[in-house]
């Protein structure tokens, strides 16, 4: 089994209730999610919106490759009304985003996909959920803790 970390995040509609039907997804079709974290009414960052996101962060324990993984992700946001990813670092107001922070210990960049995800040490509204279930993770790049890099992002 691998243990994969999810980011999830909406600022449309019913921002919790679109959040809680990502993770029944998620059940279905990705793994069994091991722990979550509470939900953080957080501002958007890269793009101006009147709408503020709320943002949680999931523990799964899957037996599906990373690349299965990716294709699950895009299916239950393409289900649950979400048309294309952000392009080029534009982004826009979203139904559900939901992105592959980590895999196991794994490193990849491809033209597709990124793990563990590139700009999670940049994010507050990712690392305070994160640092709630899973604050001794160890970044593989970056070797240090979830906790670690959220003390640093607010020092």
């Amino acid at each position: 089994m691998h243990s994969l970390f999810l980011g999830l995040g909406s600022n449309l509609g019913d921002k919790q209730n679109n959040i809680l039907q990502s993770y029944a997804e998620i059940e279905k079709r990705i793994g069994n999610i091991v722990s979550q974290s509470a939900f953080y009414i957080t501002t958007p960052e890269g793009f101006e919106s009147d709408n503020d996101f709320q943002n949680s962060v999931c523990k799964v324990s899957t037996s599906l490759s990373l690349h299965q993984v990716f294709v699950e992700v895009l299916n239950i946001e393409k289900h649950l009304g979400r048309d294309s990813k952000s392009i080029n670092g534009i982004y826009a107001d979203r139904l559900i985003d939901i992105d592959i922070l980590m895999y196991d210990d794994l490193v990849i960049d491809t033209d597709q996909l990124i793990v563990p995800h590139p700009r999670l040490h940049l994010r507050n509204f990712v690392l305070v959920p994160f640092a709630e279930i899973a604050p001794c993770t160890v970044h593989p790049v970056l070797n240090k803790t979830i906790e670690q890099l959220k003390r640093d992002l607010t020092a």
